[in-house]
């Protein structure tokens, strides 16, 4: 799983546009995501910029008062070289079309193709490419829209909407309120598999009453079955409530807000996890190569999930007392 956040993407461009032709003297973005892209590269190299549509139109280029005075948008020269862009190229197929496109409405126009990040060397629809990214991928740009979100986990505070504030954690009358007027982040544009939270069971209704009224369209809602905030902390359990869940469901990936707690996942799990705080995929400490083969591998086989997980939680447990004394329960009940 690869992942590519809006700071990665300017990195990108800053270091590898010199891979493109040096007379360029317009670029057009497609839209959506290739917009983006375009824009970053145009003021980069201090050049003008135009969507696809208004290059097809031939409408020229508007840019601000402060650069207008460094290039030529008037029209008063027509571009003899454009770069057309996009995010990125898979299958091509989008490319394809768009230059059928250009090729009929303008035909005389000396056009280099271009995609930031290609699935691998040899792209025949685009000219030049600026990295190569192995498929599986995620751009921080199209998370919410991209079709893996239907197996994966997600966390809810801090993701889906605003962590409470430090008064409306209470347990209590406030964080009731918080729970029905919660602030929208990232909401979803296709289902999710799994919502994984440490809210407490008891906040079910309530919390299923916000997803619902925000349209988030989710097969199942995972909560934390312990009897109040203060026992949840005392046990440490929200690291090891989610990655047990992400074991359990074998998910594709889990989508954490605080990048600490994304950490503990991924140790916990042995399985990469999607820091949102920090914009990064992040897997098991000091194992990150041995993670990867392993989470390929045990991704078929659902069933073998179970015991490195149980070991881990109780490795993580009996780092505090109150964890010890909780096995040593557990422990005796079992006898």
């Amino acid at each position: 799983m690869e992942y590519r956040s809006f700071a990665d993407l300017a990195a990108t461009i800053a270091r590898n546009s010199y891979k493109l032709p040096p007379d360029i003297d317009l670029i057009v973005g497609i839209p959506r995501s290739g917009m983006l892209a375009a824009n970053m590269l145009a003021t980069h190299l201090n050049l003008p910029f135009l969507d696809l549509e208004s290059f097809v139109a031939g409408l020229d280029p508007y840019v601000g008062r402060t650069v207008r005075s460094t290039m030529r948008v008037d029209g008063s020269e027509v571009p003899t070289r454009v770069l057309v862009v996009d995010d990125s190229i898979l299958s091509g197929e989008s490319m394809v079309e768009v230059r059928a496109r250009l090729a009929e409405a303008r035909s005389g126009a000396d056009i280099t193709y271009c995609a930031v990040y290609a699935a691998r060397e040899d792209h025949p629809e685009i000219d030049v490419w600026l990295e190569i990214v192995d498929h599986p991928r995620i751009f921080q740009w199209n998370l919410m829209r991209h079709r893996r979100l239907g197996d994966a986990c997600f966390d809810i505070d801090g993701v889906l909407c605003h962590d409470p504030a430090a008064d409306e954690n209470d347990d209590g009358e406030r964080y009731g309120q918080f729970l029905s007027n919660a602030r929208p982040l990232h909401l979803p544009g296709v289902p999710i598999k799994h919502l994984v939270t440490s809210r407490l069971e008891k906040y079910r209704a309530q919390t299923e009453e916000w997803l619902r009224r925000h349209r988030v369209d989710y097969e199942k809602l995972w909560m934390l079955d312990l009897p109040s905030a203060e026992e949840r902390r005392r046990l440490k359990m929200h690291a090891i409530h989610k990655a047990r869940i992400y074991r359990k469901t074998n998910a594709c990936l889990f989508v954490e807000s605080e990048d600490r707690q994304a950490m503990e996942i991924a140790d916990l799990s042995g399985r990469p996890v999607l820091s949102i705080e920090a914009q990064r995929i992040i897997w098991p400490q000091n194992q990150a190569d041995a993670a990867r083969h392993r989470f390929q591998r045990e991704k078929s086989r659902p069933d073998a999930a179970g015991q490195g997980m149980k070991r881990a939680v109780l490795r993580l447990l009996r780092r505090t007392s109150a964890g010890t004394a909780f096995v040593q329960k557990l422990r005796s009940l079992k006898a």
